[in-house]
């Protein structure tokens, strides 16, 4: 099982690896790519299509979000994650265009596993050493937009039924 991940890895011919990135530098990186490639798997999801949106419309989250994942990533250890204001304001921006809170979690899932596979396709310049820590940081930042994202979404929707009584 070690020799697949030693032969992933790089060496310079000296016993010593070639340089590595940190997963947040090649997410930094890859980010027009990594967007891209979300844009790919979306317009592959007709419930997300459905409503028509502009590239940027679509995409226009996807820095900031992206940003504060790589920022947390950056973070040491055992610091308390800050609250993505980016993921509150695209629970208000989704639900203004109609989205549903199952495409809004589609739209997360399908982020999730961009990141994935942008780090699969990156797979021999990575450190392996903080690998599986930085895959749960990814997973629990993502689902924590995801939340924030959520409780913005229902927050206007009681707001409306407010409005409405």
């Amino acid at each position: 099982m070690i020799e697949p991940v030693k032969s992933a890895v790089p060496s310079n011919g000296s016993g010593n690896t070639a340089s590595r990135a940190s997963v947040a530098e090649i997410l930094e990186r890859e980010l027009p790519t990594l967007i891209d490639e979300w844009l790919a798997r979306v317009e592959q999801e007709p419930d997300l299509t459905r409503i028509p949106l502009t590239f940027e419309e679509r995409t226009g989250h996807l820095p900031h979000l992206l940003h504060d994942v790589i920022k947390r990533l950056r973070m040491d250890a055992g610091t308390k994650a800050p609250i993505s204001k980016a993921a509150a304001e695209h629970g208000d921006l989704r639900r203004k265009q109609g989205y549903t809170v199952a495409m809004a979690v589609e739209e997360s899932r399908l982020l999730q596993v961009s990141i994935f596979t942008t780090l699969h396709k990156n797979v021999k310049h990575l450190e392996f050493s903080t690998l599986l820590p930085n895959i749960v940081t990814i997973a629990d930042e993502v689902d924590a937009q995801l939340k924030e994202q959520m409780l913005r979404f229902m927050a206007a929707d009681t707001a409306e039924r407010g409005k409405g009584l």
